[in-house]
């Protein structure tokens, strides 16, 4: 089985919505070092089997019209990232640009392949989403790729810059194309750019927060300190009953409740950290992207699709995190949740401003996680009903090289939504002693 393609197309607006060239700022969210790199994932189409072949809408014809309509508003897709000599980025408008995008065809069934949904075969997965390398993720930093099943279903690859938008500004798009797509004559909200300026440093910066306790300056670290052995990507599924005896276990503890972002992630945070051995002295972090749309002041317009997220960090040393009751590192994260204020956010914005040059890095300990169930995946509706299946192929997350994805509920079970994939990176020899820790999760709270 593999991925034929069977051409690539360059998609212009549809009505050219410049004529000069010009250069745009991006905000000191975007210029984040942690988010110079391409972040891939792909959503999972399936056809209506009703429908007769002959009457089934091509999608790649579908996608790449839509995409040509949304880019007349979104033109900023079409422009080329160009390191300044401060080595910010800005991105360069030159009209007549365009996105590319790739059309491939499989000779297999969706259901084949369980709709993608936990599907080991790394390598073909790979090949279904785009991976540009080096300059070209500046020069490119937005293509797709659509790829058509033998059952008519069909899968959306993206891969996007991060400097250029965050998953809710990603999802804002592509949502804006599917209406489109599905016969809107109008995008339900008008991109907003004006980065700098809502999200520029202050003058003069300060830092009223203590950054330095979880973020070091050291210029010869690069953002994403690759390890000798490339990490390896486990799916776990988490059932719904596990997590209500987990919530209820932690709330035995402490007398308090707690999210499934807090109850999970510290029990996966405790489990990874007890699997990869780290030595009880190191200092390890929890860290994690937190929206501040609506936090800070003015809140940001809602037509604002860039980077509009915070990283946040939760620190202990090995030997404490992985003795301590598991509440205790649940309350932890919880607690951060209230550092998020307009104040954090423009001390973030101004430590960027006056450390920048310096080398920013979280350390090479640092555990990312991300909730991808509220992000808007199931309304991207192109006519064939929202994805089954979403998934990431990147494991580059807020200066974690080993992220934790929750990801969305998959609807290939119709009618039965029986808890989420957890999709985990680690090293290979950690993999097996971290299944081990996962398992203990079906049983918590039974004795």
């Amino acid at each position: 089985m593999d991925v034929k393609i069977e051409e690539t197309t360059v998609i212009h607006p549809s009505t050219p919505p410049f004529i000069d060239d010009h250069i745009l700022s991006l905000s000191h969210l975007d210029t984040d070092i942690n988010l110079h790199v391409t972040f891939r994932y792909l959503r999972v189409y399936v056809n209506d089997p009703e429908i007769q072949p002959v009457e089934r809408p091509d999608p790649f014809q579908v996608v790449t019209s839509s995409l040509s309509s949304a880019l007349v508003h979104y033109y900023h897709y079409t422009g080329s990232l160009i390191r300044r000599e401060d080595e910010r980025l800005e991105l360069h408008c030159h009209a007549g640009s365009g996105v590319p995008v790739a059309y491939g065809v499989v000779d297999c069934t969706l259901s084949g392949i369980n709709y993608l949904d936990d599907y080991h075969d790394v390598n073909f997965i790979e090949k279904l989403v785009p991976d540009p390398k080096g300059e070209d993720a500046l020069t490119r930093p937005f293509i797709l790729q659509v790829t058509r099943f033998e059952c008519g279903g069909w899968v959306l690859g993206a891969a996007i810059h991060h400097s250029l938008c965050d998953g809710l500004g990603a999802t804002l798009f592509f949502n804006t194309m599917a209406e489109l797509a599905r016969g809107s004559g109008r995008v339900k909200f008008e991109p907003v750019w004006n980065r700098l300026s809502l999200l520029g440093p202050r003058n003069p910066p300060r830092v009223e927060f203590p950054f330095h306790e979880f973020l070091s300056l050291d210029k010869k670290s690069l953002p994403y300190i690759e390890p000798s052995k490339p990490a390896v990507r486990g799916c776990f599924k988490v059932k719904d009953e596990w997590l209500n005896r987990l919530k209820g276990f932690l709330h035995e503890q402490s007398g308090s409740n707690y999210t499934t972002f807090e109850a999970l992630g510290a029990f996966i945070w405790r489990a990874r950290v007890k699997a990869s051995k780290i030595p009880s002295e190191e200092k390890v972090k929890f860290a994690y992207a937190t929206n501040i749309r609506r936090i800070i002041i003015p809140k940001l317009p809602f037509g604002y699709w860039g980077n509009g997220c915070v990283p946040m960090y939760v620190q202990f040393l090995a030997q404490e995190l992985v003795n301590q009751p598991l509440s205790k590192t649940a309350d932890s994260i919880k607690k951060s949740k209230f550092n998020t204020t307009d104040e954090y956010v423009r001390s973030f914005i101004d430590f960027q401003e006056l450390h920048y040059h310096e080398g920013i890095t979280a350390g090479n300990r640092v555990s990312g996680f991300t909730d991808w169930r509220h992000l808007g995946h199931a309304t991207v509706d192109f006519g064939w009903g929202g994805p089954v299946t979403v998934f990431p192929l990147s494991r580059h997350l807020v200066g974690s090289i080993e992220p934790c994805f929750f990801l969305p509920y998959s609807s290939t079970n119709e009618g039965e939504k029986n808890g989420f994939n957890v999709l985990v990176y680690l090293q290979e020899e950690a993999m097996v002693d971290f299944k081990k820790e996962m398992k203990k999760l079906e049983h918590i709270g039974l004795s």
